[in-house]
Protein backbone atom coordinates (compact mmCIF):
# COMPACT_ATOMS: atom_id res chain seq x y z
CA UNK A 1 0.00 0.00 0.00
CA UNK A 2 1.49 3.56 -0.91
CA UNK A 3 2.52 5.24 2.51
CA UNK A 4 -0.03 8.15 1.72
CA UNK A 5 -3.02 5.93 1.58
CA UNK A 6 -1.13 4.40 4.81
CA UNK A 7 -1.32 7.69 6.12
CA UNK A 8 -5.27 8.16 5.79
CA UNK A 9 -5.75 4.39 7.02
CA UNK A 10 -3.68 5.20 10.30
CA UNK A 11 -5.87 9.03 10.66
CA UNK A 12 -8.98 7.09 10.03
CA UNK A 13 -8.20 4.15 12.64
CA UNK A 14 -7.20 6.75 15.21
CA UNK A 15 -10.55 8.83 14.64
CA UNK A 16 -12.71 5.90 14.68
CA UNK A 17 -11.09 4.73 18.31
CA UNK A 18 -11.67 8.42 19.62
CA UNK A 19 -15.21 8.55 18.12
CA UNK A 20 -16.07 5.15 19.44
CA UNK A 21 -14.74 5.34 22.56
CA UNK A 22 -12.02 2.45 22.21
CA UNK A 23 -8.72 3.94 24.08
CA UNK A 24 -6.44 2.25 26.12
CA UNK A 25 -5.43 3.28 29.25
CA UNK A 26 -3.27 6.49 29.25
CA UNK A 27 0.77 5.54 30.27
CA UNK A 28 2.69 7.49 32.36
CA UNK A 29 5.29 8.87 29.83
CA UNK A 30 8.80 8.66 30.89
CA UNK A 31 11.29 11.87 31.76
CA UNK A 32 15.41 12.53 31.72
CA UNK A 33 17.00 12.69 34.98
CA UNK A 34 16.30 16.30 36.81
CA UNK A 35 18.49 18.46 37.66
CA UNK A 36 18.46 20.81 40.58
CA UNK A 37 18.30 23.86 38.59
CA UNK A 38 16.63 27.50 39.01
CA UNK A 39 13.90 26.82 36.84
CA UNK A 40 12.58 23.39 38.59
CA UNK A 41 11.21 25.63 41.45
CA UNK A 42 9.77 28.61 38.97
CA UNK A 43 5.77 29.07 38.82
CA UNK A 44 4.36 27.36 35.58
CA UNK A 45 3.69 30.92 33.69
CA UNK A 46 7.17 31.34 34.42
CA UNK A 47 8.19 28.55 32.98
CA UNK A 48 6.21 28.75 29.73
CA UNK A 49 7.84 32.22 29.42
CA UNK A 50 11.35 31.15 29.41
CA UNK A 51 9.91 27.99 26.65
CA UNK A 52 8.63 30.89 24.41
CA UNK A 53 11.83 32.27 24.55
CA UNK A 54 13.93 29.08 23.41
CA UNK A 55 15.22 27.57 25.89
CA UNK A 56 14.69 25.46 29.32
CA UNK A 57 17.52 26.70 31.49
CA UNK A 58 17.52 30.23 32.06
CA UNK A 59 19.08 32.26 34.94
CA UNK A 60 20.10 35.62 36.69
CA UNK A 61 23.32 37.24 35.80
CA UNK A 62 24.39 36.31 39.45
CA UNK A 63 23.24 32.52 39.13
CA UNK A 64 25.11 31.76 35.69
CA UNK A 65 28.48 33.14 37.45
CA UNK A 66 27.79 31.18 40.18
CA UNK A 67 27.86 27.90 38.00
CA UNK A 68 31.06 28.95 36.10
CA UNK A 69 29.32 30.36 33.22
CA UNK A 70 29.25 34.52 32.36
CA UNK A 71 26.69 36.03 29.75
CA UNK A 72 27.80 37.06 26.04
CA UNK A 73 28.12 40.51 25.31
CA UNK A 74 25.24 41.22 23.24
CA UNK A 75 23.05 39.05 24.11
CA UNK A 76 19.89 39.81 25.66
CA UNK A 77 17.91 39.03 28.53
CA UNK A 78 14.03 38.25 29.00
CA UNK A 79 11.86 38.98 32.13
CA UNK A 80 10.11 36.79 34.31
CA UNK A 81 7.80 37.64 37.34
CA UNK A 82 9.22 37.38 41.04
CA UNK A 83 6.72 37.36 44.27
CA UNK A 84 7.60 40.57 46.71
CA UNK A 85 7.09 39.20 50.36
CA UNK A 86 6.65 41.79 53.28
CA UNK A 87 7.66 40.78 56.64
CA UNK A 88 5.10 41.48 59.26
CA UNK A 89 5.95 43.15 62.60
CA UNK A 90 5.75 40.45 65.91
CA UNK A 91 2.66 40.35 67.45
CA UNK A 92 1.59 40.07 71.21
CA UNK A 93 -1.57 38.00 71.99
CA UNK A 94 -2.97 36.80 74.99
CA UNK A 95 0.53 37.61 76.69
CA UNK A 96 2.23 35.35 74.03
CA UNK A 97 4.43 36.28 71.15
CA UNK A 98 2.86 35.27 67.82
CA UNK A 99 5.73 35.11 65.19
CA UNK A 100 6.19 37.27 62.34
CA UNK A 101 4.78 36.56 58.79
CA UNK A 102 5.38 36.96 55.37
CA UNK A 103 2.73 38.74 52.90
CA UNK A 104 2.91 38.62 49.55
CA UNK A 105 2.27 42.42 48.13
CA UNK A 106 2.86 41.91 44.64
CA UNK A 107 5.38 40.93 41.97
CA UNK A 108 8.88 42.08 40.15
CA UNK A 109 10.18 41.62 37.07
CA UNK A 110 13.67 39.84 37.12
CA UNK A 111 15.89 39.85 34.10
CA UNK A 112 17.01 36.25 33.37
CA UNK A 113 19.39 35.31 30.70
CA UNK A 114 18.70 31.89 28.21
CA UNK A 115 22.07 29.11 28.79
CA UNK A 116 21.94 30.10 24.96
CA UNK A 117 23.42 33.10 25.74
CA UNK A 118 25.83 31.72 28.24
CA UNK A 119 29.37 30.31 27.65
CA UNK A 120 31.81 28.75 30.43
CA UNK A 121 31.85 25.81 32.46
CA UNK A 122 30.53 22.60 30.95
CA UNK A 123 26.68 21.89 32.81
CA UNK A 124 25.70 18.40 34.17
CA UNK A 125 22.73 18.06 31.67
CA UNK A 126 24.56 18.97 29.20
CA UNK A 127 26.23 15.51 28.97
CA UNK A 128 22.20 14.17 28.07
CA UNK A 129 22.28 12.17 25.06
CA UNK A 130 19.20 12.18 22.87
CA UNK A 131 18.18 8.20 22.31
CA UNK A 132 18.73 6.71 18.69
CA UNK A 133 14.64 8.34 17.70
CA UNK A 134 12.97 7.06 14.60
CA UNK A 135 12.80 9.60 12.18
CA UNK A 136 15.12 11.57 13.77
CA UNK A 137 17.91 11.87 10.00
CA UNK A 138 14.22 13.95 9.09
CA UNK A 139 15.09 16.74 11.99
CA UNK A 140 18.54 16.64 11.13
CA UNK A 141 17.80 16.88 6.96
CA UNK A 142 15.74 20.21 8.03
CA UNK A 143 18.82 21.93 9.75
CA UNK A 144 16.78 21.38 13.31
CA UNK A 145 19.30 20.36 16.23
CA UNK A 146 17.48 18.27 18.65
CA UNK A 147 18.92 18.21 22.33
CA UNK A 148 17.88 16.65 25.62
CA UNK A 149 17.68 18.62 28.12
CA UNK A 150 16.43 17.77 31.86
CA UNK A 151 12.99 15.79 32.48
CA UNK A 152 9.84 17.21 34.17
CA UNK A 153 6.80 16.21 34.41
CA UNK A 154 5.29 19.78 33.64
CA UNK A 155 7.37 19.82 30.14
CA UNK A 156 8.50 17.11 28.28
CA UNK A 157 9.27 18.92 24.97
CA UNK A 158 9.60 21.72 22.63
CA UNK A 159 10.02 23.32 19.42
CA UNK A 160 11.67 26.63 18.93
CA UNK A 161 10.62 28.29 15.59
CA UNK A 162 13.17 30.60 15.72
CA UNK A 163 16.19 29.11 17.22
CA UNK A 164 14.85 25.52 15.09
CA UNK A 165 15.54 23.75 17.92
CA UNK A 166 14.07 20.87 19.50
CA UNK A 167 14.55 19.93 23.26
CA UNK A 168 13.16 16.67 25.02
CA UNK A 169 12.88 16.46 28.31
CA UNK A 170 11.54 12.76 27.55
CA UNK A 171 13.01 9.74 25.65
CA UNK A 172 9.98 8.82 24.58
CA UNK A 173 8.76 8.74 20.49
CA UNK A 174 5.58 10.36 21.43
CA UNK A 175 7.20 12.95 22.32
CA UNK A 176 9.94 13.63 19.41
CA UNK A 177 6.98 13.03 16.84
CA UNK A 178 4.87 15.51 18.70
CA UNK A 179 7.81 18.04 18.19
CA UNK A 180 8.51 16.84 15.04
CA UNK A 181 5.52 18.01 13.86
CA UNK A 182 5.34 21.28 15.28
CA UNK A 183 8.67 21.30 12.55
CA UNK A 184 6.81 20.10 9.59
CA UNK A 185 4.02 22.03 10.43
CA UNK A 186 5.73 25.43 10.29
CA UNK A 187 7.09 24.82 6.96
CA UNK A 188 4.26 25.50 5.26
CA UNK A 189 2.40 27.61 7.62
CA UNK A 190 4.06 29.85 10.47
CA UNK A 191 3.21 28.88 13.96
CA UNK A 192 1.05 31.87 16.01
CA UNK A 193 0.44 31.77 19.47
CA UNK A 194 -3.26 32.47 18.40
CA UNK A 195 -3.83 29.37 17.34
CA UNK A 196 -2.52 27.38 19.98
CA UNK A 197 -5.10 24.88 20.27
CA UNK A 198 -5.34 24.20 16.95
CA UNK A 199 -1.61 24.03 16.42
CA UNK A 200 -1.51 21.35 19.56
CA UNK A 201 -3.90 18.81 17.90
CA UNK A 202 -2.24 19.02 14.57
CA UNK A 203 0.95 17.89 16.12
CA UNK A 204 -0.27 15.39 18.24
CA UNK A 205 -2.62 13.74 16.15
CA UNK A 206 0.08 13.81 13.59
CA UNK A 207 1.88 12.44 16.50
CA UNK A 208 -0.08 9.13 17.13
CA UNK A 209 -0.35 8.44 13.26
CA UNK A 210 3.38 8.18 13.23
CA UNK A 211 3.74 5.98 15.73
CA UNK A 212 0.64 4.04 14.40
CA UNK A 213 2.81 3.93 11.38
CA UNK A 214 5.90 2.90 12.87
CA UNK A 215 4.21 -0.08 15.13
CA UNK A 216 4.39 1.24 18.65
CA UNK A 217 2.27 -0.09 21.16
CA UNK A 218 -1.22 1.48 21.22
CA UNK A 219 -0.86 2.67 25.05
CA UNK A 220 0.17 5.46 23.41
CA UNK A 221 -2.82 6.70 22.08
CA UNK A 222 -4.55 6.83 25.54
CA UNK A 223 -1.88 9.80 25.79
CA UNK A 224 -2.71 11.44 22.96
CA UNK A 225 -6.49 10.90 23.27
CA UNK A 226 -6.23 12.70 27.06
CA UNK A 227 -3.75 15.60 25.12
CA UNK A 228 -6.30 16.22 22.47
CA UNK A 229 -8.83 16.23 24.68
CA UNK A 230 -7.74 19.16 27.03
CA UNK A 231 -7.12 21.09 24.09
CA UNK A 232 -10.48 20.29 22.33
CA UNK A 233 -12.05 21.86 25.57
CA UNK A 234 -10.36 25.64 24.87
CA UNK A 235 -12.70 24.65 21.06
CA UNK A 236 -15.63 23.69 23.00
CA UNK A 237 -15.58 19.99 21.33
CA UNK A 238 -15.45 16.57 21.89
CA UNK A 239 -11.64 15.12 20.62
CA UNK A 240 -13.09 13.66 17.24
CA UNK A 241 -14.93 16.58 16.23
CA UNK A 242 -11.89 18.80 16.63
CA UNK A 243 -9.49 16.51 14.75
CA UNK A 244 -11.95 16.25 11.99
CA UNK A 245 -11.60 20.14 11.69
CA UNK A 246 -7.61 19.88 11.43
CA UNK A 247 -7.44 16.61 9.06
CA UNK A 248 -5.91 18.50 6.15
CA UNK A 249 -2.93 20.12 7.78
CA UNK A 250 -2.43 16.65 9.78
CA UNK A 251 -2.11 14.46 6.53
CA UNK A 252 0.42 17.09 5.05
CA UNK A 253 2.36 17.15 8.09
CA UNK A 254 2.68 13.20 8.37
CA UNK A 255 3.43 13.21 4.64
CA UNK A 256 6.04 15.58 4.57
CA UNK A 257 7.70 14.03 7.64
CA UNK A 258 7.02 10.50 5.81
CA UNK A 259 8.66 11.84 2.54
CA UNK A 260 12.11 13.30 3.90
CA UNK A 261 12.68 10.11 5.62
CA UNK A 262 12.17 8.03 2.22
CA UNK A 263 14.41 11.16 0.37
CA UNK A 264 17.25 10.75 2.76
CA UNK A 265 16.59 6.52 2.33
CA UNK A 266 16.94 6.89 -1.17
CA UNK A 267 20.63 8.86 -0.94
CA UNK A 268 21.77 6.10 1.16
Amino acid sequence: MPYHKKVKSAIGSILRAFENGDIPEAITLAVHPTFDIPMCKWSLSNRLLAVLAGTVDARGYKQWKEVGRHVKKGTKSFVILAPRFKKSEPEVEDGCDKEATLKLIGFVAVPVHRVEDTEGEQLAYEKLEVPKLPLLEVAEHWGIKTIAVPGSRTFFGSYGPRSKEIHLASPEELVFFHELAHAAHDRFRTLKGDKQWKQEIIAELSAACLCKLVGMSPENLGCSHRYISEYARMAKLNPHQVCLQVLRDVERVVNSILETSKLIQGHK
